[in-house]
This record gives structure tokens, C-alpha cells and sequence, in this order.
């Protein structure tokens, strides 16, 4: 799967390794209570607008890593 600026946080952190790329750029829909409620509608670029962070980088380092690695989904608990 090719991350864009119109994945969910959700698909994104299915991925192993994801979110320290994501704690990297700071965002901090991963340490927001209320985040958890809508993180399944949370597109990436749009919470990268919000946060003035720089959407391109973000999505090439995530992109690279799921190159460079063989990820592996991750069923998470809702």
C-alpha cells in the first residue's frame, strides 16, 4: 500500500514502525485522548496541514520504510 495524504492514521499505524516515524515529525494526534475517537477518519494530510507539518517529507520517510521494510500488519484493538 502506497501511503498519500489521503490515508487514515489508522491504516498508517497498522504498520509496524510507523509511529516513531510519526513521533519523529511530532504529531500529536498519537498522544491526543480525543484523537482515538475519530482516528479511523483522520486523513495524514490534512492533520499535516493543521500542524504545519511538512506533508511531502513525512510521506516520502513513511513511504521509504515500507520499501525498505518488509512491513507487517498489525491488528491493533479498537
Amino acid at each position: 500500500m502506497k501511503i498519500t495524504k489521503d490515508t487514515t492514521l489508522a491504516e498508517i499505524l497498522n504498520y509496524s514502525g510507523t509511529e516513531k516515524i510519526l513521533e519523529k515529525y511530532k504529531l500529536p494526534c498519537l498522544f491526543c485522548p480525543m484523537a482515538k475517537f475519530e482516528i479511523g477518519s483522520l486523513k495524514i494530510g490534512k492533520v499535516c496541514k493543521i500542524y504545519n507539518i511538512d506533508i511531502k517529507k513525512l510521506l516520502k520517510e513513511l513511504n521509504n520504510h515500507a520499501k525498505r521494510k518488509s512491513i507487517k500488519f498489525i491488528k491493533r484493538k479498537s
